[in-house]
Parts: structure tokens; C-alpha cells; sequence
């Protein structure tokens, strides 16, 4: 039995991916450090509740649930999990299904019981450094794999960090990455087979200002990029959500808007949230059908063919040259 002297102890060390194998769920995948799940605090069809086992905390990209917690530590899962079960119930549940026992001479307090929101718990990455691209290879390679290499000039930087706690501390990493409005940096990474999505500080929309009338919305920076790339001359606002989750904050910022050109994820969630913005926003446009038969527009940026490269003809020299002879 794991015995512990405090319940903060409890937060940073009990193991959220353990909790949940307890708990009879299984990640549907890993993306680098983090595992998604199919939410277990809702419903939902794809899979969309992150848990970083590294800095042992969770975040579920997909949408509200009944708790209103989206995120956090053990005990923030615990309290969506377990709703609207108190402070003091959750951490015996926890303790009674990990077989964990705290000795602790203290009273719980108000601070203990408030729950924590997940940008608390990302000051476990320090940024180290924040470049231009073109330093690192596997940056370069992966931004050219997304086929918006171009337009990711100057739009996206290479981001060098380094984690503080837990069982990976001490160790560097790096991503490409952008910074939303709140002034934390957004990552993007290809590990393995896996695309690595993460954030360090303050989860937020991310607006690049323009045209004062025209707004255009995507889900993903990637998606907005590739945008980019079929319309270089473009003047519109844009509003990437980064997350779906986001999607009030961007609907309280879209609403002055005359022009909303909508380029959400042609899946149940994008739907979800078309049909929701569409609902508060009577003007937005559906422009998903111009990237119809992918899921979204960065996909189908990835998937038109290359243009040929045209290779010099074998002895085009000679040749020239033989019609110059008398």
C-alpha cells in the first residue's frame, strides 16, 4: 500500500493512467507522451480525453461535461468522474482504488479543496529557447510533411523546453509551435506514427487581425495555414480555435462579425460545433465543401499530387547542339 503525507502529495504523484486501468478504461492510442481516450465523462465517438502521463495531467478536447471541469490534476478528474460527489468523497475514492493511505496532521483547506485548472500544472515545462525555423531538421521535415512549409514562415517558430517534474524531468524537448492570445505557445510535432499536440501555458484561441468585416474561422492552425497557401492575398480576420473546446470564447469575438467563413474538421465534432456556432451565429458559412472527401483542409493540402519535376532529357546537349551542325 502507497502511503503518502499529504493530499498535494496525492495530486502530483497518484497516476492518472493508472486510475483510469482501475477504473476499467483503456487509451484507444499514444501520441508521443499523451494518451487519448474515448471520454468517460460523456459521450462521444472519437477519441478525445488526453491524460500526459509525463506531467500526470489530463485535458478532454472534445467538450463540456455535466462537472464543468475540463481539465487538471487526479482530484480534478476525480471530481468530473465521480460528480457531484464533495472534495473529501473523491479523495477516499481514490485512495480506496489505489490502495493509497495519507497521513496527514492537517485539515483540509479551502485552497486544497478549490480545483486546480490544467494551466497551473504546465508551469512543469520551462521553455528554453524560441527560434526561427530552419534550425532544426526534424521541425523542417515535419512542417514540409504538412506540406505549408511557405506559409509557416514567420507564422510558426521552433520552440526548445525542457520538463521540470515527475518521472521525465530534465529532459529537452522541441516542437513547432505558435502562440494563441492568451500568450501560451501551442505545439505540433509528428512522433513516431503519431501527431504530438500539447500546450505550454495558458490553453487559448489564437486571432490574426484583418479585414474588420470578414472573419474566417478554422479549428487548426494547419488548417489555417494551408487556407493560406490556395489564398496568399487574403485580408480577413482568422480565428483558429485550437481546440473545439474554445469554441464560446470564438463566438463571443465572431459575433460583430458581417462575413463568417466556417472551415471546421468534417467529423462529428467538427459537425457538432458548426451546427452549435450556426445556432448563436445565424451568418456563418459552411465551407467545408471545399476540401469534401477529407477530413479537413490540411488533409487535403497533404494529399494533392506533387507537381512533376521535369527532368533533363538524357544527351539533351548533344542533341541541341546536333541541330546547329552544318
Amino acid at each position: 500500500m502507497t502511503q503518502w503525507t499529504n493530499i498535494q502529495q496525492m495530486k502530483q504523484q497518484a497516476s492518472i493512467v493508472e486510475l483510469l486501468s482501475r477504473l476499467g478504461h483503456d487509451p484507444a492510442y499514444r501520441s508521443g507522451k499523451e494518451l487519448f481516450y474515448k471520454s468517460m465523462l460523456r459521450e462521444e465517438k472519437t477519441p478525445s480525453l488526453c491524460v500526459n502521463d509525463s506531467l500526470n495531467v489530463w485535458y478532454d478536447h472534445g467538450g463540456q461535461n455535466v462537472a464543468g471541469i475540463k481539465g487538471g490534476n487526479i482530484i480534478d478528474f476525480a471530481l468530473a468522474y465521480w460528480y457531484p460527489a464533495s472534495f473529501n468523497e473523491v479523495v477516499e475514492k481514490i485512495k480506496n482504488i489505489m490502495a493509497i493511505t495519507i497521513n496527514s496532521p492537517h485539515k483540509i483547506s479551502a485552497e486544497q479543496k478549490r480545483p486546480r485548472k490544467l494551466t497551473s500544472k504546465l508551469s512543469n515545462y520551462s521553455i528554453e529557447r524560441i527560434q526561427d525555423l530552419g534550425h532544426n531538421f526534424g521541425i523542417t521535415r515535419y512542417l514540409q510533411s504538412r506540406s505549408i512549409w511557405d506559409q509557416a514562415q514567420d507564422r510558426i517558430k521552433e520552440v526548445y523546453y525542457t520538463i521540470n517534474s515527475g518521472s521525465k524531468r530534465g529532459r529537452q524537448f522541441f516542437s513547432a509551435g505558435w502562440q494563441n492570445d492568451a500568450g501560451g505557445w501551442e505545439l505540433r510535432n509528428r512522433i513516431s506514427d503519431r501527431d504530438f499536440k500539447s500546450c505550454i501555458g495558458r490553453k487559448a484561441i489564437t486571432t490574426i487581425s484583418g479585414n474588420s468585416d470578414s472573419l474566417c474561422l478554422f479549428e487548426g492552425y494547419m488548417d489555417y495555414l494551408s487556407w493560406l497557401k490556395e489564398h496568399p492575398d487574403a485580408t480577413d480576420t482568422v480565428l483558429v480555435l485550437n481546440s473545439v473546446n474554445l469554441l464560446d470564447t470564438a463566438i463571443l469575438q465572431a459575433k460583430d462579425f458581417a462575413s463568417i467563413h466556417v472551415f471546421f474538421d468534417r467529423d462529428p465534432a467538427g459537425e457538432s460545433a458548426l451546427s452549435l456556432l450556426k445556432s448563436e451565429l445565424p451568418q456563418a458559412i459552411d465551407c467545408s465543401a471545399n476540401y469534401r472527401g477529407y477530413k479537413d483542409y490540411n488533409e487535403m493540402i497533404m494529399n494533392r499530387p506533387k507537381q512533376s519535376i521535369l527532368y533533363e532529357e538524357k544527351n539533351i546537349y548533344e542533341k541541341i547542339m546536333a541541330t546547329y551542325r552544318r
